[in-house]
């Protein structure tokens, strides 16, 4: 199987979990809705799967921002995980690994789900908002169980798990769009459902002032798009605290750039729209065509990129994310981003013989002899050609925007590496979700103290703002925080023989020095 499928088998699963031991839950009134889940009473942990947090963005309202839904009557069971928006694929994959599964796709998919284990308590719990990945083409809530969090929080923190748009439904760009539509629209989803926290998470049992968003992958992306949206002043504020897990940045243009208006104008020749108002000709085109004309505009793109991601719009953003971390606009108070080792490699064809010059431009097409031939050399030392290029692949989509993320909270950061081999990117999802059942999903370091000393990191920040104020006791020495004078992050690794590894390490001076040279080059590289 091709690299680009295994990504995507091992990231598009399905999960529907009904405890043996279940009753159903009290009714939620959300005003609009009322909403009843289900009980595990073995677990103390009641869930909510599928509540509407957004009105169907279908017919008129495609392109456009998300908007409240309709009131409804009657009480709407929460038992089974809603329907995934319509999926995409990854660049130049040979194959579609979407034609088999069992939750259905849909454009009417802006659902989140809620877990939690307080539910009639007084007492308000930290909550956790995660924000799936996929490259802003892939996933669902139904991946991601959110009742494994509230178990590994030991039943301290509400869990909410959401959807967005995806590919060309959230992401298609182009003046166009700027005109008629709403540019970013999943972005949009997500803030919206993070509203729909702020306004309702009380009634589940979680408090809305200790709220974290966290998110893997496109979702650790998205966690810093939330970051940097309107110059770091959204208000009120959404969340008090960030988590990225493998932060995925892409070239981020501008709405009316080359990129964004040529994908439009392909969009819309496809659908056969290219004529005069071609946004309200693409309303009207079935939702399956469109999810067609998406997948193949994507296998279409550079192998291990994705074609429909986050522009710069001029309003949610302003301008580049990494210019905005590198001015210290940011939403949250502080952050814990942890990344692998090998991030970059199941996105680049390892089958290839390289110029690598060559494959810097056709990563960022903006960069010219100079740029490319100044990358190539910087990467000259580190193995072949094919390690090359995984490595700036490895550094300029993943680290190194981690880097500006940990520089613009100015010390109030922490900073980890999760190292057991071969530490590809998504490895460490089965930690956080055990549930986990995709391809690959086995545990690749089947050792509890090692499990619970990573994870209860993620889950004592949440609660607590410090990943050393533990929620649980575990085997990790003490997490200091990152910055500039000291450097210094948790390596998550194990020895030779086989024991957990957790140290303090100082942070690659050679990687350091890469991150700046992609730094110096972001308007090129649209980062």
């Amino acid at each position: 199987m091709a690299l680009a499928s295994l990504f995507h088998a091992a990231l598009i699963f399905l999960v529907s979990i009904h405890p043996v031991n279940a009753a159903t839950a009290p009714v939620v009134d959300l005003g609009y809705a009322r909403y009843q889940g289900v009980v595990d009473a073995k677990l103390n942990i009641t869930a909510f799967r599928g509540i509407r947090f957004a009105a169907p963005p279908t017919g008129r309202l495609r392109f456009q921002a998300p908007s409240s839904p309709s009131p409804v009557a009657g009480i709407q069971q929460a038992f089974d995980d809603p329907p995934q928006c319509y999926q995409g694929a990854l660049g130049a994959s040979a194959t579609n690994p979407l034609t088999t599964r069992d939750v259905d796709q849909t454009e009417d998919c802006l659902f989140l789900s809620v877990y939690s284990s307080s539910l009639n308590s007084t007492a308000s719990l930290p909550t956790i908002v995660w924000i799936h990945g996929g490259g802003y083409a892939t996933g669902s809530a139904s991946q991601y169980n959110g009742a494994d969090l509230v178990q590994d929080s030991n039943n301290e923190a509400v869990v909410v798990v959401i959807q967005y748009r995806l590919g060309l439904f959230g992401f298609l760009a182009g003046q166009e769009v700027k005109d008629g539509g709403a540019l970013n629209a999943g972005l949009l989803d997500q803030e919206f459902a993070l509203r729909w926290v702020q306004k309702n998470i009380h009634k589940f049992g979680g408090n809305g002032n200790k709220v974290t968003i966290w998110g893997e992958s496109a979702g650790a992306g998205s966690v810093l798009q939330h970051v940097v949206a309107h110059n770091g002043k959204t208000s009120p504020p959404l969340f008090r605290a960030a988590i990225t897990s493998s932060t995925f940045l892409p070239s981020q243009y501008g709405y009316a750039d080359t990129v964004p208006t040529t994908l439009f104008n392909d969009v819309a020749g496809q659908a056969g729209c290219n004529g005069t108002k071609p946004l309200n000709c693409l309303r009207t085109v079935d939702g399956a065509t469109l999810a067609n004309i998406n997948i193949n505009t994507i296998l279409a793109g550079f192998f291990g990129t994705f074609t429909f991601v986050p522009v710069i719009d001029g309003s949610f953003i302003t301008q580049s994310p990494t210019t905005a971390l590198s001015q210290g606009k940011v939403n949250g108070n502080i952050l814990l981003s942890v990344t692998n080792t090998n991030e970059g490699l199941i996105f680049v064809n390892q089958s290839v013989q390289y110029d690598v010059a060559e494959y810097v431009r056709t990563l960022f097409p903006l960069f010219g002899a100079k740029e490319s031939d100044a990358a190539a050399a910087i990467y000259g030392s580190l193995g072949s050609p094919l390690d090359q290029v995984t490595q700036i692949m490895t550094d300029s989509i993943f680290l190194c925007p981690t880097y500006s993320l940990l520089d613009a909270f100015h010390g109030n950061a922490y900073k980890g590496e999760y190292a057991i081999a071969p530490a590809l990117h998504g490895q460490d999802l089965i930690n956080y979700f055990p549930s986990f059942t995709g391809f690959n999903s086995t545990l690749i370091y089947n050792n509890t103290a090692f499990v619970n000393a990573f994870t209860q990191g993620f889950l004592s920040f949440a609660a607590n703002l410090d990943p050393n104020d533990k929620l649980l006791p575990t085997i990790a020495p003490v997490w200091p925080k990152w910055s500039r004078a000291a450097e210094t992050e948790i390596v998550f690794n194990r020895t030779a023989l086989g024991a957990p590894h957790i140290v303090p390490t100082h942070t690659s001076s050679a990687l350091l020095k890469r991150c700046a040279f992609w730094k110096s080059v972001r308007h090129l590289a649209a980062q």
